[in-house]
């Protein structure tokens, strides 16, 4: 990764304070995932910020568009020499830029981006339009045509959808790449290698914190004090306020920053109650385990934390043999329910081709705040950035991973509907995105705070689960009664 380093950008790049006295300032960096709220230097840092943005029409313009605001931050640090200043970052692009003056730079080149990027964009757009001309053929046919051509025609769109997904991972895995995140040893690993053996979700490293600390550390400069707030308009799903501070998210900056604050002096959260009971395990044989999962529990602990609690952890002890990998399904914490776990490679293979024909059966249960309209049907929908994203950057007509559920109404109340979810694909956070987005059922599930309301619990849990064993050839199910 190229980046410059020279002392005319750190001049353009770091504000210094005036007048600070080290006594004044934080020991050490705070825990970015439970950060207290700003001290007085980090309020200059972030009212400085905030001036820019409410002075300059430039980024009025593109901040306050329905939609359109973002995530910024600051990060104080300590220079050579005494000197005391702050970055400053935001997540993502802004006005369609990487790299503007007064910010941190991207934790990747952009000139080495450019360079195959509009290429695989362009190959993309070319099979979108392929398949979209494919659709309206078989449309027409299903309308009156002759079967066989149908078929024909399906086919192609089939192996068109194929091509397409493998062009939109290739690209992706290019792209990941491309991001060299370093920590405060003065090591550096890849997006890519970060997040393996599974993509990166879009979005990870181009939040604030990561792009603030690579910058530090590659300038010699100690972190003392980051702050990330929201400035703009909120997001379509809204749960953003303009001005409002917000920790460092799980879901991208959950993986790549316990990497980069390794050999960083860090204050450690409070520590958080623990599920004393569980994983329930119903089902166990040399090829594959069915476990009840409480709620509460993560399914994994993430990358650089492999002691954190977590389905996985508990399992080790008797099953030393399992990994991440293992898992054919990832149910968030606030979730509970049934999961299957492969413990050979075969055995998974074998499972993931059942779930991906339909020949095996996941099935939720879920109440949906509000009433749903319809008794049944599908939802397809090309999903990205998952666990963070807002409702409605969600959706990614483009480079999204499609996702498939079919839903039915079990039961109506005054204020809620208890619905089933059976999902054909796997994508974790996909049926909260496919319950509230508008082009699913618009309601989001009870309990849900990020896309919804707050309550006791996220009222989701995987009731039954269903297929044939790759072994024995023997069709399973399990059950587990839903706790709501």
């Amino acid at each position: 990764m190229k980046t410059r380093t020279d002392k005319a950008e750190l001049i353009q790049t770091l504000t210094l304070f005036e007048g600070t006295r080290p006594e004044d300032l934080p020991a050490r960096l705070a825990n970015p995932f439970h950060p207290p709220a700003p001290s007085p230097w980090g309020l200059r840092a972030v009212d400085a910020l905030q001036q820019r943005l409410r002075q300059d029409s430039t980024y009025r313009e593109a901040l306050w568009r329905p939609g359109y605001g973002k995530m910024f931050g600051v990060l104080v640090v300590a220079a050579p020499g005494g000197r005391v200043g702050f970055l400053s970052a935001f997540s993502g692009m802004l006005g369609g830029a990487w790299t503007l003056e007064g910010f941190v730079p991207p934790l990747f080149d952009p000139l080495d981006r450019d360079a195959f990027w509009p290429a695989g964009e362009a190959e993309l757009a070319a099979l979108e339009q392929r398949h979209a001309e494919l659709s309206r053929e078989a449309d027409a046919l299903r309308a009156g045509g002759p079967v066989h051509a149908l078929r024909e025609v399906e086919a192609r769109r089939a192996e068109v959808e194929h091509v397409r997904a493998e062009c939109s991972r290739d690209l992706w895995r290019q792209v990941t790449q491309g991001y060299v995140i370093p920590n405060a040893r003065g090591e550096t690993q890849t997006l890519a290698a970060l997040f393996a053996p599974k993509p990166p979700p879009g979005g990870a490293g181009d939040c604030a914190a990561p792009k603030l600390l690579a910058y530090a550390f590659r300038q010699g400069l100690t972190p003392l004090e980051l702050a990330e707030f929201w400035w703009g308009a909120p997001p379509f799903g809204g749960r953003r306020e303009s001005g409002a501070y917000y920790p460092a998210c799980d879901n991208k900056c959950g993986t790549v920053l316990p990497f980069m604050l390794q050999g960083l002096a860090v204050e450690l959260p409070a520590p958080t109650a623990t599920v004393s009971a569980g994983p329930r395990v119903l089902h166990e044989d040399p090829w594959l385990l069915v476990v009840d999962k409480p709620v509460g529990l993560p399914a994994l602990p993430g990358r650089h934390a492999p002691a954190r609690d977590s389905v996985l952890a508990r399992l080790q002890a008797r099953f030393p043999e399992l990994t991440p990998a293992s898992f054919l399904h990832e149910l968030e914490p606030e979730s509970s329910g049934l999961l299957v776990i492969a413990r050979d490679a075969a055995t998974r293979a074998s499972l993931q081709r059942q779930f991906s024909r339909r020949e095996a059966e996941h099935r939720h249960v879920a109440w949906l705040d509000g009433h749903v309209e319809g008794d049944a049907g599908s939802i397809d929908l090309p999903l990205r950035g998952t666990a963070q994203a807002s409702l409605g950057d969600c959706v990614d007509m483009r480079h999204g991973k499609r996702t498939l559920s079919a839903w039915r109404v079990l039961r109506r109340e005054a204020s809620r509907t208890r619905v089933e979810f059976v999902p054909t694909t796997q994508l974790p956070h996909a049926l909260r995105i496919h319950a509230a987005h508008p082009l699913g059922l618009g309601l989001p599930i009870v309990g849900d705070a990020r896309l919804g309301r707050e309550a006791a619990r996220l009222m989701l849990h995987a009731e039954a689960l269903a297929f044939v064993h790759p072994r024995t050839g023997e069709r399973l199910s399990f059950t587990s009664p839903t706790p709501f």
